[in-house]
């Protein structure tokens, strides 16, 4: 460490220490508490976030569920209340979100669930939560015996299915939220902006109008990434009745996809935690929330090679170069925190479900052959659908017949991925059908205020674009938009330009909602935002 590094960490590390000129005005009319939970499993499960499963071969590091819960509490004695947690999972299901709720109930019934927001960092290297009714459906209907806890993946795969990791994950998360609300003392809060230049566009652009997630922009049609980027960091610190940081929330525009494979990890999140504890403390809590993000990738999408050569020249892997990003842009605008914390700051959290419209899949939808990122067979849905069928029941007589292929490394790779596909089909076609009944879906939302801050969520990949209407246009003076957000399973939220362009993440199979109920989930979400300023009566 150079002499000037190590007087900023001295300075930093006596400036933490000390109490704040401004403990005094800690009245108790604001109360944090915070917790956290391991939420690892014990021993193998599927994990999720691709096209075929994957089951885990070990743990390269732990995976958490970080609570931090608010309470204003006014003269009248009348409060309000926000409970957010962070988990370190590709997304929230239903199913979870439920079960979470249940048993907060049942542990703490002073505790109003409907406050509770989930929100998950998206990472690939995490267990999966999801059942699959409807895929039991479509097994009952063509004479396929899946066990109905293996409906999602087509096989049964030997390992702790998603139903019991819920239930072991629900109660960790749970307690930890019960934690976090008996634990609430008097604090405060303050909040910041400050920059890392993390992620980016993952969508290539082409000269003849075509995106392509991914694609190579080492071409001769290659003409710029399709849209826009956010290196902003939302930054909210909490610190105890004494002036001691507690805890930050971060909200960046990225999700934590830096790693892929067969190990259970937080990701680059695990790295920002160990390095933010190195600087801050080893107490502090960390919860990350992902802003508007479906667009966006760690992945390089133009200097592949530069960062390549940087990783060697700084002796840091990826993970690590974005912890210490983060890190700095947490720890650079810490003492104009510190002095500018808000003791008693105005709390309101409202909740709405909103009727988005559903995606209107048309016939040519459904008959246009085409090829997509994960089949690049060029065929309609309905053929994709037809053909898929017979591999996956082939693939599924081989191994009734023949379990001893069970025996082989990673045997489940082809089938599970071809039963993706299908069920991927399958649910296109069926929502074909459904949408001639069914004009919409219903999504909920959260709004909260915490004094000059809005609070905004959303259960979808939500492109960056709207996120940028949302900061943009917000009554706040600054807004953090949380995407992956309970109840979830939305899918992608494309822009109309996406559409357009035709990549992974605005076709049809990939989305329930398209631009037009973006818009409406833009404004509906600012309303609701503007509404936490009204006057009280």
């Amino acid at each position: 460490m150079s002499k000037k590094q190590f007087l900023i960490h001295l300075s930093l590390g006596l400036m933490l220490a000390g109490l704040s000129l401004h403990a005094a005005e800690a009245t108790g009319h604001f109360n944090i508490g915070w917790a956290s939970a391991d939420i690892t499993p014990d021993r193998p499960v599927v994990i999720t976030g691709g096209s075929s499963a994957r089951v885990s071969e070990g743990v390269r590091d732990h995976i958490s569920a970080t609570a931090l819960v608010m309470e204003s509490i006014k003269d009248s004695g009348a409060s309000d209340v926000a409970i957010m947690v962070s988990l370190d999972l590709v997304g929230v299901t239903d199913f979870l979100f439920d079960r979470v709720k249940d048993k907060v109930k049942k542990a703490a019934p002073e505790i109003n669930t409907d406050k509770i927001i989930l929100n998950a960092t998206h990472t690939h290297t995490a267990p999966d939560q999801a059942v699959a009714p409807d895929l039991v459906e479509m097994h009952s209907k063509y004479g396929i015996k899946v066990p109905p806890a293996w409906a999602k993946w087509g096989i049964d795969l030997g390992v702790m299915p998603a139903e019991e990791y819920v239930e072991f994950a629900a109660d960790q998360i749970a307690k930890a939220v019960v934690r976090a609300w008996q634990g609430r003392k008097p604090g405060g809060i303050s909040f910041g902006l400050s920059y890392a230049t993390t992620g980016q566009n993952r969508l290539t652009a082409y000269y003849d109008g075509k995106s392509e997630m991914y694609g190579s922009a080492n071409r001769p049609d290659f003409s710029h990434m399709e849209g826009y980027e956010d290196h902003s960091l939302g930054l909210l610190y909490a610190w105890d009745a004494k002036g001691n940081l507690t805890g930050v929330i971060i909200n960046i525009a990225m999700p934590s996809q830096v790693a892929y494979g067969y190990l259970i990890s937080a990701d680059f999140w695990h790295e920002t935690r160990n390095e933010l504890r190195r600087r801050l403390g080893g107490k502090i809590f960390i919860l990350p929330q992902v802003s508007a993000a479906g667009d966006q990738s760690p992945k390089f999408m133009i200097d592949e090679r530069a960062q390549k050569r940087m990783e060697k020249l700084t002796k840091r892997t990826q993970m690590e170069q974005i912890a210490v990003r983060i890190s700095d842009g947490v720890t650079s605008i810490l003492p104009f925190m510190k002095e500018n914390i808000d003791w008693s700051p105005v709390l309101k959290h409202r909740v709405e479900q909103l009727e988005l419209k559903r995606r209107v899949i048309t016939e040519k939808d459904i008959t246009t052959p085409r090829s997509t990122f994960h089949n690049k067979k060029v065929e309609s849905v309905r053929e994709t659908f037809d053909r898929l069928l017979g591999e996956y029941k082939k693939k599924y007589k081989e191994f009734e017949e023949h379990p001893e292929l069970k025996q082989k490394p990673r045997w489940y790779g082809s089938i599970t991925g071809t039963h993706w596909l299908l069920a991927r089909a399958w649910r296109t076609l069926e929502r074909y059908e459904l949408q001639k009944t069914q004009f919409t879906l219903p999504i909920q939302v959260h709004v909260i205020r915490i004094g000059d801050v809005a609070v905004a969520t959303n259960p979808f990949e939500l492109y960056l674009d709207y996120g940028m209407q949302m900061k943009a246009r917000s009554k706040a003076v600054q807004t953090f938009v949380v995407e992956l957000a309970s109840p979830g399973g939305s899918g992608y939220l494309p822009t109309q330009r996406s559409v357009e362009g035709g990549a992974y993440g605005a076709i049809p199979q990939s989305t329930l909602i398209g631009p037009e109920g973006g818009r409406v989930l833009v404004n509906r979400t600012l309303e609701l935002i503007e509404s936490l300023w009204d006057k009280e009566k």
